[in-house]
């Protein structure tokens, strides 16, 4: 159980890493989409390769923080009854949905995209678009996020397996932040 952690805990620290850093993508789609504008209607000049970048990057935000948010247990739920569940309970129905739902879709659509992604790069294929960007770096996106969303998926049922077999605390509690403390404290 021990050797399986510490492969739980690598596929956490990659996926924290990249999903921290993807995070930073929003600030420059932000900037990108800010400075498009600001040239578009001060400047009356645009292009559509600016427009794309913008889609690029919130596409590499959307798809390589989902292993990242489910890492940090904050995927959107239907949280009605499973919050009310013992986390015995809880972690069963995770390991279930693991199974039969996230590691089959993650598999099937890396494994589907990434013929997909080598066509685009041998064919050098461009947007349609006039002024329109490569396709290919967009498209490997799909499956590498997949990928890291596969990983992680086994990460976490590692550690629902450990928690139930009394190797590990509860993983589906989040970590006590020590700064929340200090803002809760009451005024002296």
């Amino acid at each position: 159980m021990r050797a399986l952690l510490r492969i739980a805990h690598l596929i956490d620290t990659l996926n924290a890493r990249i999903g921290r850093v993807a995070c930073w993508l929003v600030l420059v789609a932000v900037l990108v989409s800010a400075g498009n504008a600001l040239a578009r209607y001060s400047l009356n000049a645009s292009s559509n390769a600016w427009l794309e970048i913008q889609w690029y990057l919130y596409s590499a935000v959307f798809l390589l923080c989902a292993a990242y948010t489910l890492q940090r247990n904050e995927h959107v739920r239907i949280d009605i009854f499973f919050a009310r569940l013992p986390p015995r309970a809880r972690a069963c129905i995770d390991i279930f949905g693991i199974v039969l739902f996230l590691m089959p879709m993650a598999v099937i659509i890396a494994w589907f995209a990434w013929p997909m992604f080598v066509e685009s790069y041998v064919r050098g294929e461009y947007s349609s678009d006039a002024g329109g960007l490569i396709r290919w770096p967009a498209k490997i996106l799909i499956p590498v996020a997949f990928v890291l969303l596969a990983l992680q998926g086994i990460a976490e049922l590692i550690k629902r397996v450990a928690f139930l077999a009394g190797a590990i605390a509860d993983p589906t509690e989040p970590p006590r932040d020590a700064s929340l403390d200090l803002l809760q404290e009451e005024p002296r």
